[in-house]
């Protein structure tokens, strides 16, 4: 399992950043943000090889599931 931030997002945030910077902003005085969106993913086959059993709702929250 990995529970992590979802990378499309931090780069969109990202790219805001540098646009303000290239505006002029001084990167100083620009707020600190943290992630907001958060993925969860679960590879089944890694799980069954370790022992591991995944429950069904563990498997119905996770936003993607390697089969």
């Amino acid at each position: 399992m990995a529970y992590g931030v979802e990378a499309d997002d931090m780069m969109r945030r990202s790219a805001d950043y540098v646009d303000r910077i290239l505006k002029g902003a001084m990167p100083g005085d620009l707020p600190v943000q943290q992630p907001t969106k958060f993925i969860l993913v679960i590879n089944m086959k890694t799980a069954k090889a370790l022992g591991i059993t995944i429950g069904p709702s563990l498997l119905a929250i996770a936003d993607e599931v390697i089969e």
